[in-house]
């Protein structure tokens, strides 16, 4: 049994949709956390739904928030619990997208997917492993995990945006680049951005890069 994903929603501009994104969340926050960035969006992109789902969990390091997973060094989990984590929850976000794609109509060329710190460590562990291709998938101060597994269990390859602030205290900087080659030799198209002097967050110049990446690829 998947768990169904708490939502928020906002609606498009238009009032018609062609397309959707959805923001998941980091380790300790919820949905509304990144559901303010579809504001400063949505009059570029007015034809777009976002939607922001919480996270299964509460979070064992800040019970206010909602984790996707365990994570051991910041809560004294253990990695077989964190890696249980992982698959459950990837089941609870294939199963939230199916029911989007049939909720809002859309196919899978219309979603695209935006993720921050743990979430774009889901990002990267769903999305590629999911039969259809989506449009794209912005990954914000994450990092790929089980990068070996990658090549061998890639069914789609959508367009990915890594962005990440060279001065993250949190996920290294160099996460980026790993995350980058792992894709790239899996057969990606990847693109990346560089925030300088930022820290563990999402600055303009990023949200920039993403607004530019997603208007590229997603149906006009």
């Amino acid at each position: 049994m998947t768990r169904e994903l708490q939502t928020g929603r906002k609606a498009s501009v238009s009032g018609q949709t062609k397309s959707v994104v959805v923001f998941l969340h980091g380790y300790g926050a919820d949905g509304k956390d990144l559901l303010g960035l579809a504001d400063p969006l949505a009059s570029h992109m007015p034809d777009t739904v976002f939607l922001a789902p919480d996270a299964p969990e509460p979070c064992v390091g800040n019970p206010y928030g909602r984790q996707w997973f365990p994570i051991p060094w910041l809560d004294g989990s253990s990695e077989a619990v964190a890696a249980q984590g992982l698959m459950a929850a990837a089941d609870d976000l294939n199963a939230f997208l199916d029911t989007v794609l049939e909720q809002e109509g859309i196919t899978a060329a219309q979603l695209a997917v935006v993720g921050f710190s743990q979430g774009t460590m889901m990002a990267l562990q769903v999305v590629p492993r999911r039969a259809e291709p989506i449009a794209a998938i912005v990954g914000f101060s994450g990092r790929l995990l089980r990068p070996e597994a990658l090549a061998g269990e890639a069914v789609s390859k959508p367009p990915v945006l890594l962005c990440h602030g060279d001065a993250d205290d949190v996920v290294p900087f160099a996460d980026m680049g790993l995350a980058g080659d792992a894709l790239v030799s899996a057969g990606f198209e990847v693109y990346a951005h560089v925030m300088k002097g930022t820290a563990h967050g999402i600055a303009p110049d990023g949200l920039s890069a993403a607004l530019g990446f997603l208007v590229q690829n997603l149906p006009k």
